[in-house]
């Protein structure tokens, strides 16, 4: 939406219209014409518009498009620009661009009526009353949310991408509209104020370029960049422009004999082609000298070659006919044909040295890719009966979908914000499966993105994987033709370290869901025992608890639930006695009471391994039989360490959230505990150690060493055990060995 003037009246009614009739509805088109507003300057603009609907819509449709043109005309009246100009001419700019993407007749009403319900106070249903509901749900998606506080400007613009994406999710010509008014917006920036153009052009490169981009509207992406660019980085992009304008003279000779190669070359091979050069976008070319840290005059390929072709089998005879011609660079061929974007885009890339060293990109496509290249899924409304138009649009539906399990399982607007934007830059790394099929992902992608391209429960149990029939750790980062196959397990899952590493956005959003799903099970679990034992020291028990008590509760406290009181208990963020304290007013021991043998257990039993919501200490590694103690710390839950540890001298001031804790009977499970192993520096030494090691049923999680200089070098081992007698067996086994010199648990200070 473009800024009006300040102290600019927004219109609050339309007195000048019936409620009950379409405005300006006439007999017969053509119905836009320039006297329907003043300013003689719009006529250029409305006979151009006209002549593109005329082109493809029938003259009942170019009626209520006119009638749709007149209603927005008469509620931006008296609103202009930040440049001067009526404010329809921005809506009409909007409308234009559709058109010439040959769009339906409900997006062009709601190009035209996009901005409406934000300036005026015209509502959604009087819209869907004049326009019927497909044109007012088209606009409530395009319009920005208002009259809801936010925290910050960014969670703002946060939630209205939400709520954007949400409603492209269900209708593509959503973010149709909205691109084309970012683009007639981007166009007229020049009237902003300095810091607005650099924060709007920003957020086009971040967001919407990058949009344009997937959706396949390759010609709008890269107008989008260029003008994003010159008003990001004004003096980068004079600068740039004026060196390729002095280029362009020089290499003019060099392109020109190419080009002339190239169509004599085909033709001589029996191929029929338009062969155009191009020179390459500003940005692409300031991005290719960032990105790889080059001068302007190390960037030799700013020009480019485009062959378009009648069929699938030509471009491949084409690039045959082009590397006989010239010498191709290794490694710089891409068959997007064989292997199409993620957008639906298809072409063949190459890159070939040319006359005096000079590196030539070409793109070989034939006529039904190219209307793809160029328009993506406004190809749809385009060329309705090209079969690549269908794939193009059960792509395009996929990711729409996938931007509705996003927002289930994101946390909020700005987090699902950010998984949107991890998924709009998506790389060329291609992957196999067992079974051959390809999967698409990101550059940089790991075994567990592709884990969960798979399915979300195989991400879930993913253990270990293999690439090219090699086992290899999951943080292994996947190439172009990998062969991968996932290891799963039925009790595994995903791990928090996942999050370091994965870069799909469903990836993430999926691993996260898990984690806060899990820990506030757990949370609320931990809770509601630390609470029992509380309100056990009150003579009260918490399954006896009236209803009342904690509704009484819950309206002081400004708690959502039960489960959630629960949970923040467990979390440290409720200390147990004061809710405990607080429950207990009012209630009779009579009522709730506790049952005289519960009295007194006031331990809290840790039934296993670290948790999300209890953990143990890595200071100390408690193990089962060590003496412990634990911690309540909010935001972390419950922290249990050894009674002699030391770290937890510094925390004896938080009084009040300390609890006593014991192991379980029966404990199972590996718990991680730490060596220090003196041993004489010997060949094969740390051999022997691990075979003993080994032979005492233990695995060996890490291993480090001093200084090994001497005669005597000492090693630090974690070890997985069962419990302190499994450890000391483990001591004596190693002390049997003859270069052991001392061996001993070992606490790490640091922590």
């Amino acid at each position: 939406m473009a800024a009006l003037l300040p102290n600019q009246p927004t219109p609050a009614a339309f007195p000048a219209i019936d409620p009950g009739v379409v405005p300006g509805a006439l007999d017969e088109p053509p119905l836009i014409s320039a006297d329907m507003h003043p300013p003689v300057d719009l006529a250029e603009d409305l006979e151009r518009f006209n002549g593109r609907l005329a082109t493809y819509l029938k003259p009942e449709e170019i009626t209520r498009v006119g009638a749709a043109y007149v209603f927005a005309d008469a509620a931006h009246r008296g609103q202009l620009r930040i440049s001067g100009e009526p404010y329809i001419s921005h809506p009409l700019a909007v409308a234009e661009t559709l058109a010439g993407w040959h769009l339906d007749t409900h997006a062009l009403i709601a190009a035209l009526l996009h901005d409406v319900m934000e300036d005026t106070a015209i509502t959604k249903n009087q819209i869907a009353e004049r326009f019927g509901q497909v044109a007012a749900e088209l606009v409530d998606g395009v319009s920005k949310l208002d009259r809801i506080e936010h925290q910050s400007f960014e969670e703002a613009q946060a939630e209205n991408f939400r709520k954007m994406l949400l409603a492209m999710a269900r209708d593509v010509r959503v973010i149709l509209i909205k691109l084309a008014d970012r683009l007639h917006n981007m166009q007229t920036l020049d009237a902003m104020r300095p810091e607005k153009r650099r924060r709007i052009a920003r957020e086009t490169l971040d967001i919407y370029a990058p949009i344009a981009n997937r959706l396949g509207l390759n010609a709008l992406y890269r107008e989008l960049q260029e003008l994003a660019f010159r008003h990001a980085h004004p003096l980068r992009y004079r600068v740039l422009a004026k060196a390729v304008r002095g280029a362009r003279g020089n290499r003019r000779e060099v392109v020109g004999k190419i080009l002339d190669a190239i169509r004599k070359a085909l033709p001589a091979a029996g191929i029929d082609a338009d062969v155009k050069g191009r020179e390459k976008h500003l940005y692409g070319i300031y991005r290719k000298m960032r990105d790889k840290r080059l001068s302007f005059s190390q960037v030799l390929d700013i020009y480019g070659f485009r062959i378009v072709v009648k069929d699938r089998p030509t471009c491949y005879l084409a690039l045959g006919a082009l590397h006989a011609l010239y010498q191709p660079v290794p490694g710089k061929f891409k068959d997007y044909i064989a292997i199409p974007k993620a957008n639906g885009y298809q072409s063949l890339h190459t890159t070939l040295i040319g006359p005096f060293g000079t590196p030539v990109e070409i793109q070989i496509r034939d006529a039904d890719m190219h209307h793809v290249a160029e328009s993506g899924v406004a190809s749809h409304w385009l060329y309705k009966d090209e079969t690549s138009i269908d794939q193009l649009q059960k792509k395009t539906h996929k990711w729409l979908q996938s931007l509705v399990e996003l927002q289930s399982t994101s946390g909020d607007s700005s987090e699902f914000l950010e998984h949107v934007k991890v998924d709009l830059f998506p790389g060329e790394v291609y992957v196999f499966s067992p079974k051959g099929k390809i999967f698409a992902l990101p550059r940089g992608s790991t075994p567990v993105d592709l884990a969960y391209a798979v399915h979300t429960d195989v991400g879930d149990r993913c253990v270990a994987c293999r690439i090219n029939f090699e086992t290899m750790p999951l943080r292994t980062e996947l190439r172009n033709g990998d062969r991968v196959e996932i290891v799963t397990a039925p009790n595994a899952a995903p791990n928090p370290a996942w999050l370091g590493y994965v870069k799909r956005a469903r990836a993430r959003s999926k691993i996260r869901h898990f984690l806060n799903t899990k820990q506030a099970e757990e949370s609320a679990a931990l809770g509601e025992r630390l609470l029992t034992h509380a309100l056990r020291d009150l003579g009260l028990a918490l399954a006896k608890l009236p209803a009342q008590a904690w509704d009484r509760f819950k309206r002081a406290s400004g708690a959502r639930s039960q489960r959630a009181v629960l949970a923040d208990i467990g979390l440290g963020k409720r200390l147990p006695a004061i809710v405990a304290r607080r429950l207990a007013e009012g209630v009779e021991p009579s009522e709730a009471g506790a049952a005289v043998e519960g009295r007194g257990q006031q331990a809290i039993l840790i039934h296993g391994p670290e948790g999300v919501a209890v953990k143990l200490g890595n200071c100390c590694r408690p193990i089962p039989g060590d003496p412990i103690v634990g911690l309540i710390r909010k935001g972390q839950g419950l922290v249990v360490h050894t009674h002699d540890c030391t770290a937890i001298a510094k925390l004896r001031s938080e009084r009040g959230n300390w609890v006593d804790v014991e192991w379980e009977t029966g404990i199972t499970g590996m718990f991680e505990a730490s060596i220090r192993v003196i041993a004489k520096n010997v060949r094969g030494v740390l051999a022997r150690l691990a075979a003993g090691i080994a032979e005492a049923d233990s695995n060996i999680v890490n291993i480090s060493m001093d200084d090994d200089s001497g005669e005597a070098t000492t090693l630090f081992f974690t070890l997985q055990v069962t419990d302190r007698v499994h450890l000391a067996r483990i001591l004596r086994a190693l002390r049997r060995i003859p270069e052991v010199v001392r061996i001993a648990r070992y606490v790490d200070k640091k922590h």
